[in-house]
């Protein structure tokens, strides 16, 4: 079944674009946070980050920093959040691969928040030693 972002870049439902190339493609959500708030998604139906191609994933963060340059200089925000979430407990609604350029003004009522641990310099040495064998694979 294809994603609304599919029928999106379809045509079968109707959007506001914003810009779109080779790889991704950019349109206003029709959920407003606040004026200016801009999906650019992958135009290849990607369920997350980690199944893009690099190519993929470059062309989409290069959008995102087009269109926050867009949006600072046309809404004026007091700052911009990119966000970009993975499967559902990461927080993603649409399985498919997008993020939110949102524009934030103090006050309105956006929140991202998570507990700070602060495990120490060891176990943070270890973290970083289990990730070094899976780098050279990506």
């Amino acid at each position: 079944m294809p994603t609304v972002f599919e029928r999106l870049l379809a045509g079968e439902l109707p959007c506001a674009p914003v810009s779109d190339d080779d790889l991704v493609f950019a349109f206003m959500d029709a959920g407003q946070v606040n004026d200016g708030h801009v999906i650019v998604a992958t135009k290849r139906p990607c369920a997350t980050l980690m199944d893009a191609t690099e190519a993929e994933a470059a062309a989409l963060m290069r959008a995102a920093r087009r269109i926050a340059i867009a949006v600072d200089a046309a809404f004026a925000p007091a700052g911009v959040t990119i966000l970009q979430a993975n499967r559902a407990a990461g927080f993603q609604t649409v399985p498919h691969l997008h993020l939110h350029v949102l524009p934030r003004h103090d006050g309105d009522g956006v929140t991202l928040g998570w507990p700070r641990r602060e495990p120490g310099l060891e176990r943070l040495q270890a973290l970083a030693a289990r990730l070094k064998p899976h780098l050279a694979a990506g």
